[in-house]
């Protein structure tokens, strides 16, 4: 009994801890200034473990000065394929033409722009989460005691702390939409529920140790507009939530997802789709248009990637977002990986596996983008608006462009585009007399 007494003590004051010294600030708002001092701890004992890295490193032996080349395994050739056919081009076909396709092969095989973009982001120093470089070797036992130090703190002090925050968050959020839905629909309902969301998004952030910094407030998406964001990880809804409040489209889930979707719908207008509907694309669009036409609903969230990329890229957007109509509001994302991998690679991790790697990182860290509105030009179509879009927030979050499909992270390419590239191939030889 004397056991049970005294767990049931220290359980009381931890939860009496956690409530008043978190759970109370993030729901009104406020910081009593302890995820500030823990950040400076942070950087100053990473900045600490860099000199140490550095000086553990033996210098390399002088060489000769080489030609700087690109970041990556190997040096690339960016000449269009144009240019680069008609160069190797004679008077009558040769075999050498087909040299240009081998090279590109074989880079493609050492490395390619696209799966490179669905692992964990390089870090060009070790930020004491093993995970982060692979190729960590001793140094010296001061850093090696730092490191077993941070491990005991991740995983016997913070993850039981943000495993609590994250319960209450969960808990608040079904138990407040619940009882927020069974009000009559009008103005003290919408207010009690965006109250009620703002709430237990702060909290989950408090939960993942999240530092976020939110620039241009005035561009942020308004009532009947669509929000469109690049996508780095489920928590990105998390992160714009916690500074406004959106309906989110998705598929209907179980378990404790669908138990989430299902209260949190009754007090807000999300849109939620079953499998056999979401795949209905008229009806899809359709439910989207009605939503995007009652001014009075707040902003659709939607991340047209449909994929999470790691960090460093924007990849396709699907053009079904920007068919809709209205006014859209791009936003950028993007993380800082020196105090965590946000990334979630779903093909390797399932989502218990990625939310502890999550919550036994350092912190969640990152810069949140609020681009100024933009509409479709009357002659651009769905495409050609998307990728404009898309270019506007590769540019503010430095991630680099790219026009694949983020559907190759589980699928080949499409028999269609490799018969569109010959084609192209063919089409220049005819041009240049080469046939015929």
């Amino acid at each position: 009994m004397e056991v049970v007494w005294a767990v049931g003590q220290v359980g009381a004051v931890w939860m009496a801890v956690v409530l008043g010294l978190i759970v109370l600030p993030s729901a009104l708002g406020i910081s009593l200034g302890i995820s500030e001092a823990y950040m400076w701890v942070l950087v100053k004992t990473l900045e600490w473990a860099t000199i140490r890295l550095q000086k553990g490193v033996k210098k390399p032996q002088p060489q000769m000065p080489q030609t700087p080349t690109a970041n990556g395994i190997i040096e690339r050739d960016e000449t269009p394929m144009e240019k680069e056919i008609a160069r190797l081009h004679r008077a009558d076909f040769e075999f050498s033409h087909i040299f240009y396709f081998c090279r590109k092969g074989f880079e493609a095989i050492v490395e390619d722009e696209v799966t490179q973009r669905f692992s964990s982001e390089e870090l060009l120093s070790w930020n004491l989460l093993t995970r982060t470089n692979v190729n960590f070797h001793y140094i010296s036992l001061r850093l090696t005691v730092v490191w077993v130090i941070g491990v005991i703190v991740r995983y016997c002090f913070l993850l039981p702390l943000r495993f609590t925050l994250a319960a209450i968050g969960i808990t608040s959020m079904i138990v407040g939409t619940t009882a927020v839905g069974q009000l009559p629909n009008g103005s003290v309902k919408n207010y009690l529920s965006e109250v009620v969301h703002l709430t237990c998004s702060r909290i989950l952030v408090r939960a993942l140790s999240g530092t976020i910094h939110y620039h241009n407030k005035e561009n942020r998406p308004q009532k009947g507009g669509i929000c469109v964001a690049n996508h780095t990880s489920p928590i990105d809804a998390i992160i714009l939530t916690n500074d406004g409040c959106y309906a989110m489209v998705g598929q209907v889930h179980g378990g404790l997802m669908g138990v989430i979707q299902r209260a949190t719908v009754k007090a807000c207008p999300h849109v939620w789709f079953e499998r056999s509907e979401i795949k209905d694309r008229h009806l899809v669009t359709k439910r989207l248009r009605e939503h995007v036409a009652d001014k009075s609903k707040l902003p659709i969230l939607i991340f047209p990637e449909g994929t999470c990329i790691n960090n460093t890229s924007v990849m396709m957007f699907k053009k079904g977002s920007f068919e809709i109509g209205g006014t859209i509001y791009p936003v950028a994302i993007k993380y800082d990986p020196q105090f965590g991998d946000a990334f979630w690679n779903s093909s390797k991790y399932n989502i218990v596996s990625y939310l502890l790697r999550i919550m036994t990182s350092w912190a969640i860290v990152c810069n949140v983008w609020y681009l100024p509105p933009m509409v479709r030009k009357e002659d651009e179509d769905a495409v050609q608006f998307a990728n404009r879009v898309r270019s506007a927030i590769a540019r503010q979050g430095g991630l680099t462009e790219l026009p694949w499909d983020g559907g190759l992270k589980r699928a080949k390419v499409k028999d269609t585009f490799k018969e569109e590239q010959q084609k192209n191939y063919s089409k220049m030889l005819v041009r240049n007399g080469s046939i015929g």
